[in-house]
């Protein structure tokens, strides 16, 4: 990694000193793979993130900055590693009349990770990506996707699943496709996906308890101008425009953009100055309807209050928007441990062995 520091003392997130395995962090957004992994006793061994702010992040919480695009570094210069992880973006793939094969996959970020895959030999992958990843291009990416990774270097993929981040302890409704996948070596033919946890949390469990700035606040300018886009679409038939969020409720997804902040507001009439702070037209509302603060996001991905976010809300909100459910990804990382320390086979060539047995 560059710039790598030191002062452990000062890191929120270190590398753990009882390391049971290795992993790299592709396209690492500001760390939501690392967190989970480490807390597993993986060590980072390198990671790669174009983003300036991101990075600033990432370095301000794991005491290291990722390398730049990872479309630069050439796969040999990476070092060995047990698991390669990353959440890459979803592009389209030129394959009008070819085979969907390693070659189809030039041009796309998916490239950099088939490459590393074919040059390393990492025992497993974990792989993240929005759930319209499986409707792209009419399926197509995600067959080729899967045909590289199966027939051109030879890994056991299970089916992607659909993992739902308010399966896992957040008042969240975001999915993302999961693919994950194992060396020959490691004897690994069935892997089972983590049930959902019984506990389902809400919006209260995640809300900040006062002091909560007034810039939060919605003007009363705006929360009109909300109200009137929201009733001119419903009377198109569509339910687009704001909304809020109960206590007792969970939270849309969050993703980068207005929609992201507008669709997921809540009540809170704990603000007792109602001086602006910020340059608004009209007043705060005195209905005590506010934006989820970046906090609040950071927590709906299932971040500690001791990972520190992005001084500006502008980059916090993107960086947030933009990661992972870290717990989610935390009991699927476990899980691909659990199957690599205890391999199975399919359940036909269980029944082709016991039968061959007897």
């Amino acid at each position: 990694m560059d710039n790598a520091t030191n002062r452990d003392d000062h890191i929120p997130f270190p590398a753990p000193t009882d390391q049971k395995f290795k992993f790299i962090d592709l396209f690492a957004g500001i760390g939501g793979f690392r967190l989970a992994l480490q807390s597993l006793g993986g060590k980072c061994v390198f990671g790669s993130e174009w983003d300036k702010f991101a990075q600033q992040t990432y370095e301000a919480n794991f005491g290291d900055k990722p390398y730049g695009d990872i479309t630069q570094i050439a796969e040999q210069n990476i070092p060995d590693h047990d698991i390669l992880c990353g959440g890459f973006p979803c592009q389209a793939f030129s394959i009008a009349g070819k085979k969907g094969g390693f070659d189809d996959s030039r041009g796309t970020l998916f490239f950099d990770i088939a490459r590393i895959l074919k040059e390393k030999q990492p025992s497993a992958f974990f792989l993240e990506n929005v759930k319209g990843l499986k409707s792209h291009q009419r399926g197509k990416t995600l067959a080729t996707i899967l045909n590289i990774l199966r027939n051109d270097l030879g890994y056991y993929v299970p089916e992607p699943q659909i993992m739902r981040a308010q399966d896992f302890g957040l008042p969240q409704k975001r999915g993302r496709v999961f693919i994950v996948g194992f060396h020959p070596r490691t004897g690994v033919g069935a892997f089972d996906y983590p049930e959902p946890l019984p506990h389902q949390a809400k919006v209260s469990d995640i809300k900040e308890t006062g002091g909560v700035s007034a810039k939060y606040y919605i003007s009363t300018v705006y929360l009109a101008s909300m109200k009137k886009h929201k009733e001119r679409h419903k009377n198109k038939g569509n339910g687009f425009g704001y909304e809020i969020i109960p206590d007792d409720g969970i939270a849309n997804t969050i993703v980068i953009g207005g929609m992201g902040k507008e669709r997921n507001l809540v009540i809170d009439h704990s603000l007792e100055d109602f001086t602006p702070v910020t340059n608004i037209k009209g007043e705060i509302n005195r209905e005590g309807i506010r934006r989820m603060t970046p906090r609040e996001w950071a927590r709906l991905q299932g971040f500690p209050d001791e990972y520190q976010i992005h001084k500006s809300d502008v980059q916090a909100y993107k960086q947030l928007g933009n990661s992972v459910a870290v717990p989610a990804i935390r009991a699927t990382a476990e899980r691909i441990l659990e199957s690599m320390a205890n391999p199975k086979r399919p359940a036909v060539e269980q029944l082709f062995f016991e039968f061959e047995d007897i």
